[in-house]
């Protein structure tokens, strides 16, 4: 009995392998495209130089009179006193010499103002949309049957598609053997034909 069973479940798992599903490419034939589009937003920055107007003052101050003032009264203070305090009355009017002779010569200087104008940057984010294709709805025919799908690219006018065969039965799967086994027979001694009319 066991026998029987195992060399039955042996026989359904070939079968099984003789009817595996099969997969092939074949064409069919492509009678729309339809491109999917979708508006997008991709800001830029937009810059421009821009000139703008300052006015600056400028001082008309010279330094000449300082310095001629300075080693006048240099001169003048190292006439005065005797060894050291010669030295000291030279610096002495050296720095008062400076301070008397830039007065006396920026007494008249004015300064001026100027308007000068310098570039600058002015930057702006604008918006820019563009149309964006997303993907193609592609509607074919493959035989006699319409079928549409979405794809990435446009195919064309033909378009490979995968075939899959499998047979059209229902498939028996393999029952497990019985867990019991039958009673035996009640009665005594070998089986007798029995009347019973």
């Amino acid at each position: 009995m066991r026998k029987l069973i195992l060399s039955s479940v042996v026989m359904m798992a070939a079968s099984q392998s003789a009817f595996a599903d099969a997969e092939y490419i074949d064409r069919a034939r492509v009678l729309s495209v339809a491109p999917q589009v979708q508006q997008i937003n991709q800001p830029r920055q937009e810059c421009r130089t821009e000139y703008v107007r300052e006015s600056v003052y400028e001082s008309n101050r010279s330094n000449t009179g300082a310095i001629v003032g300075g080693v006048a009264g240099g001169l003048l203070g190292s006439t005065i006193g005797r060894g050291n305090g010669r030295i000291a009355a030279a610096a002495v009017g050296a720095g008062v010499g400076a301070i008397v002779g830039d007065r006396v010569g920026n007494q008249n200087a004015y300064g001026n103002e100027r308007i000068v104008t310098r570039p600058v940057e002015q930057c702006v984010m604008v918006d820019q949309w563009q149309t964006v294709t997303t993907g193609y709805v592609v509607n074919y025919e493959y035989q006699g049957r319409q079928y549409s799908t979405l794809m990435d690219r446009d195919p064309g006018p033909v378009l490979d598609v995968t075939v899959l065969v499998r047979p059209n039965v229902v498939q028996i799967q393999p029952m497990p053997a019985p867990g019991y086994r039958p009673a035996a027979m009640r009665g005594h001694g070998p089986r007798q034909h029995r009347q019973y009319w």
